[in-house]
């Protein structure tokens, strides 16, 4: 019986010293850990789904591929509902779970909470998605989308090329979001004069009651609708036989999402065109984009897809391929890494010459200040119904 109870305890000794020296090698226990909030619940939830599954997905690929010179990578997504009063517990969370860089959040509201917190301890992040102009307001904050500022100027850019005699539109925007406002503040400094705008706010995403705001826009032929999907979906029913059949309904990366399964909204029963700016073209025929799109639809089927996942497998890849080009420069990045020490050497890459072809452009770069530099269009969602 001691006989056994000892060879059972040197046995028990010789696994844990195993185990250790595994971990310690290199092996499976290793991780560069990513951290990211974002709603899987709620009105933006088919935002943080896409994100979600579109950074596994990428995770996925590079640890089939053998991960980063042997160490993988682990995603921890937290689901934070669109509600900036979880994001302290989300950021203590992915912090005691080990995040090294972060994705930050997926919307602008939360993003602004996220932020502070990762200053304080140096965390690098890449949002896919949050868009407000200060998500990257301190040198460890970078965003894949376009600041709200960059998406405001680019949209009256198109604006004014489009009406270039006197003109009247319409827009719609929600004056208590930031992500919202701060578009709607930047497209209108950017107008020409012979533009004129009637604006219409409201104060709640779940707002459920447009009557005011359809009878202020009845009579517009183009609407700019710097807004979530979900509020445009519920003014879009209900003005649909109000607002002009050839009118033209235009966002930005807020309506990704909008052509999905919204419960009680079917997109194709409203007659007026439904278009965003966007760096996506869920419907490509060829190059990384509809690569991106065959495998995600293959995966997770096409009800979440949209460019917030679309931007988040290519942060993935991007912090991949900054961390890569870091190593083959001659920096160490140890599985262990910390936090602050990573931040560091992704600043200096993203600050440095580093570009980055992927799903959503090619050769992108990034201003000082966190912003990116890449192409933008016009997608058409869905085409005015024929007369």
């Amino acid at each position: 019986m001691k006989k056994t109870f000892v060879k059972v305890l040197c046995l028990a000794f010789v696994a844990l010293l195993t185990l250790s020296c595994f971990t310690a090698c290199g092996g499976s226990e290793e991780a560069y850990v990513i951290g990211v909030s974002g709603p899987v619940t709620g009105p933006a939830a088919v935002y943080g789904e896409a994100v979600k599954n579109s950074a596994q997905m990428a995770v996925d690929e590079i640890n089939a591929k053998g991960g980063l010179n042997g160490v993988k990578f682990k995603l921890v997504f937290l689901d934070d509902k669109h509600d900036a009063g979880n994001i302290s517990t989300n950021y203590a969370s992915l912090v005691e779970q080990g995040m090294q860089v972060s994705l930050g959040t997926v919307t602008t509201a939360p993003g602004l909470e996220f932020t502070k917190y990762a200053k304080q301890d140096n965390v690098f992040f890449l949002t896919p998605s949050a868009s407000g102009d200060k998500i990257p307001e301190f040198a460890n904050g970078y965003q894949m989308c376009f600041a709200d500022g960059n998406q405001g100027a680019v949209a009256a850019n198109y604006v004014n090329s489009l009406f270039t005699s006197a003109k009247t539109i319409g827009i719609l925007y929600n004056s208590a979001d930031p992500y919202s406002k701060g578009i709607y503040d930047q497209f209108k400094a950017a107008l020409n004069e012979n533009i004129t705008t009637i604006d219409a706010a409201f104060t709640d995403d779940k707002t459920a009651d447009f009557s005011g705001q359809i009878n202020q826009l009845k009579d517009c032929d183009f609407i700019f609708m710097p807004i979530y999907y979900t509020p445009a979906s519920t003014f879009m029913k209900q003005a649909k036989d109000i607002v002009p059949a050839n009118a033209v309904y235009y966002g930005c990366d807020g309506l990704d999402g909008i052509d999905s399964a919204i419960e009680g909204f079917n997109i194709n029963e409203i007659p007026q065109e439904v278009s965003m700016l966007s760096h996506f073209n869920s419907k490509a025929t060829d190059g990384a984009a509809k690569e991106f799109v065959d495998k995600y639809v293959a995966k997770y089927g096409s009800g979440t897809l949209n460019q917030f996942g679309a931007s988040a497998y290519d942060c993935i890849y991007a912090l991949y391929n900054a961390m890569k080009a870091a190593i083959d420069g001659g920096k160490d990045i140890p599985a262990d890494i910390s936090a602050s020490d990573l931040c560091e050497i992704l600043k200096a890459e993203f600050n440095g010459d580093f570009k980055f072809s992927g799903v959503t452009g090619n050769d992108i770069t990034w201003q000082d200040n966190g912003y990116v530099q890449k192409d933008a269009v016009k997608y058409i969602v869905k085409a005015a119904n024929a007369q």
